[in-house]
């Protein structure tokens, strides 16, 4: 399957990342020579270095024999443009542009029938709406959805003297009182799908399959607060900021925005009324104490710059903030982010990548392919949703007599309405949905992939 990424920035590098491993044909556009050099380095892959809406470029990418164009520079004309030009040459390609400016927000929908895409995304507007589901579950790092919205996989840190130290897997239910699956567990960096005796210990992170309606039950039973954020403080005024205040606000959550620059100030002003903006650099301490960081529900920060999101939200951790979201671009030094209190860690590159790359992969298998496929655990595991079907395998098995590939788990299957945590004894039958988790570099295409040949 030949692809054409337009964009070598971070999110394109990342899509080259991801795709190149999975042994894509890949083509790489972009204008700056040695950002090229670098990724072609590192990468096997195809470099054009030229502007990416031009015929000739994309004629030189091989646009005319490619299957699937990805449009991401940092500019929503040129990608736009990119793809009706693409379009123009190959009418049968699929496209997908990221279109970021909030201007064509309310477009969208006509923009993508208007310009034959096949998919549209906006990682800052994506981001927004992640930050505004932990709002709503404050124990939670991260939540990621499937089944419709029926089933969740949730993120949880296990501190000295949480409920769950020390405890062994087998015994989880004596301390949560629902039915729950710990589907991966991040220790010293490194992730494991952990069996029934596996004990847990301070410092882990645990990804948890839980049906949603029992997220509240689990958060209460685990001694952690669950009310709802009435009044957050944003730090940062960019495109994440304003789409957040305006959901947090559609939803009265009060709104403080934190922004150095004045004329974005004037703007946000503008924009959101029912905002409370200041002007001003949120990574002074007084600044913050004068508007109340230590009596605020949650402090999210969104500045354009790593560094500066860090130090705010550890301040805002010494602070006993109850949550704390932290936006970073960079996501490459997990390990020692690991030890620092920042919180959530939300990453709008990320978010899209794994739709983008949940497309490809449907495309690549239309039969058997993916639903769903989210990156978990700093990217070393993924949890993908599939519809079992006339083709699928080992149909009305136990789990527990079937081959299933090391590192491979079934963490939920949905039998219509009714949802299943799994144990050995279970199986599932065509039109049912499951849900599976894989560790380490196993890449899981289709629903047959997870077993062994």
């Amino acid at each position: 399957m030949k692809i054409v990424i337009a964009g070598d920035g971070k999110v394109g590098a990342m899509l080259t990342k991801q795709l190149s491993v999975e042994g894509y044909d890949l083509t790489l556009i972009d204008a700056n020579l040695k950002v090229l050099e670098s990724t072609e380095e590192r990468y096997d892959i195809i470099t054009v270095q030229g502007n990416c809406a031009s015929m000739e470029i994309l004629e030189r990418a091989g646009i005319k024999e490619a299957d699937l164009l990805i449009a991401v520079t940092d500019a929503d004309e040129i990608n736009l443009l990119c793809c009706m030009t693409a379009h123009g040459i190959n009418p049968d390609i699929h496209t997908i542009a990221r279109i970021r400016n909030p201007e064509y927000t309310d477009q969208i929908y006509k923009m993508r029938e208007l310009f034959a895409l096949s998919m549209m995304i906006n990682p800052e507007r994506q981001a927004a709406v992640e930050i505004e589901r932990l709002l709503k579950y404050p124990g939670f790092l991260k939540r990621d959805t499937f089944a419709k919205g029926r089933v969740e996989i949730v993120e949880l840190r296990v501190d000295a003297g949480h409920k769950l130290c020390n405890i062994a897997l087998n015994d989880l239910y004596n301390i949560v009182k629902c039915k729950i699956l710990v589907c991966a567990v991040i220790r010293n960096g490194k992730a494991v799908t952990p069996g029934g005796d596996f004990v847990l210990l301070a410092g882990d992170r645990i990804f948890v399959t839980a049906p949603t309606n029992v997220l509240t039950t689990l958060l209460r039973n685990l001694g952690i607060i669950t009310h709802k954020a009435k009044r957050v403080i944003l730090c940062g005024g960019g495109r994440v900021s304003y789409y957040l205040a305006q959901i947090l606000i559609k939803n009265g959550v009060g709104v403080q925005i934190v922004e150095q620059n004045y004329d974005k100030c004037v703007q946000l002003s503008d924009l959101l009324p029912k905002a409370t903006v200041i002007h001003g650099d949120a990574t002074k301490e007084f600044l913050l104490d004068n508007e109340g960081i230590s009596n605020c529900d949650a402090l999210v920060t969104l500045t354009g710059v790593d560094e500066m999101n860090i130090i705010i939200s550890l301040y805002g951790s010494s602070c006993k903030v109850p949550q704390v979201i932290t936006k970073l671009g960079r996501l490459e030094n997990n390990t020692i982010l690991d030890a620092l209190p920042l919180g959530s860690i939300i990453s709008p590159k990320e978010l899209s990548c794994n739709n983008i790359v949940q497309y490809v992969r449907a495309m690549k298998n239309q039969t058997g392919a993916a639903l769903t496929v989210y990156t978990i655990a700093d990217g070393q595991a993924e949890a993908v949703e599939f519809i079992v079907d006339q083709n699928t395998l080992h149909c009305g098995e136990p789990l527990k007599k079937l081959k299933i590939k090391k590192n491979v788990l079934v963490v939920c299957i949905m039998h219509g309405a009714q949802l299943e945590i799994p144990n050995g004894e279970s199986s599932f039958k065509r039109g049912d949905t499951i849900i599976v988790v894989t560790i380490a570099d196993r890449v899981i295409y289709q629903i047959n992939d997870i077993f062994e040949n």
